[in-house]
């Protein structure tokens, strides 16, 4: 993961130290791109260890059209747990005494995160987290991208027009009520030789925390599609607009980039699948990856 590394180090070497939404500044680039040839391995972060789990579900969650914290926290992933707690904080009354990031507030997640598990009723109003990526690739203002997509893949492979968008102006306040305004905005699919690639672009990257996720979603997405329209592996390239680390990243990025490479994991998909619907958490197989500890590092809401 060279490419990823890169990116870090240009961030550290050459960004821009600016203020930010969350009030707790970040080192940013803007403009900048990564190339990974998904037939070298799959392009997960070996310098830390990525909790892949997290990565499939939320990807499965993504193309089920879900929109719920409930589906996930249900499935022990906790990525997206921040932002509706705090707006469920807000909104009854009780963010002054649970000041973001103290102890108080970290503990105080547990019970909302349970609550969300165990009561439909209570997850339904406070664990949904609006109009996301789900929403927006399955019935953007009635269309359903995803499905549109994998059909011209079959039918015009050579097609320029192979893409699908989760920004839609039209919803954006309603994603950032308890959510965030999709950050991985656009991508895009090309066939050539039978091989399948896929361009994102991310108009906002948090390079330490978020960026590895990201890289791994599409990689697998882009393995998905690909089984299901009868195509072999191309390239996942990654571009972006505002990539930035938060300034209580730097300490973590510099340790990160310490360690030595690991050879990258094959990732392995086990069955016959060619709905994309159709395929579960089961139906991948990770092999092979060693990678070094976690980092721990907060997020910025």
């Amino acid at each position: 993961m060279q490419q990823y590394h890169a990116l870090l180090e240009h961030i550290l070497q050459n960004g821009t130290d600016k203020n930010d939404r969350t009030g707790v500044g970040t080192r940013s680039v803007f403009g900048y791109q990564m190339r990974f040839d998904l037939n070298e391995g799959f392009p997960l972060v070996t310098t830390k260890k990525v909790h892949v789990k997290s990565v499939i579900h939320e990807l499965l969650w993504f193309v089920k059209g879900d929109t719920n914290l409930r589906y996930l926290v249900q499935n022990g992933v906790n990525i997206w747990n921040d932002w509706p707690y705090q707006n469920w904080l807000n909104q009854t009354g009780q963010a002054d005494s649970y000041p973001k990031y103290s102890e108080a507030w970290k503990a105080h997640m547990k019970d909302f995160v349970q609550r969300v598990k165990d009561d439909a009723d209570f997850a339904a109003e406070w664990g949904e987290l609006g109009p996301v990526y789900g929403k927006q690739w399955r019935d953007f203002n009635g269309t359903d991208q995803l499905k549109w997509v994998i059909d011209e893949i079959k039918r015009n492979p050579n097609s320029r027009r192979l893409i699908i968008s989760a920004w839609n102006a039209s919803e954006i306040e309603e994603m950032a009520k308890a959510g965030l305004p999709p950050c991985h905005t656009m991508f895009q699919f090309y066939v050539l030789d039978g091989k399948l690639s896929c361009q994102l672009y991310q108009r906002s990257a948090d390079v330490f925390l978020g960026v590895p996720f990201n890289i791994a979603s599409y990689a697998l997405l882009t393995m998905m599609v690909a089984q299901v329209c009868g195509l072999g592996l191309g390239d996942f390239v990654h571009t972006f607009g505002d990539a930035h680390l938060y300034s209580n990243h730097f300490d973590q990025a510099r340790e990160q980039l310490s360690r030595d490479y690991r050879p990258l994991p094959k990732m392995e998909i086990t069955s016959n699948v060619t709905d994309i619907e159709a395929f579960t958490f089961e139906d991948f197989e990770l092999k092979g990856y060693d990678p070094h500890p976690p980092i721990k590092a907060a997020v910025a809401v």
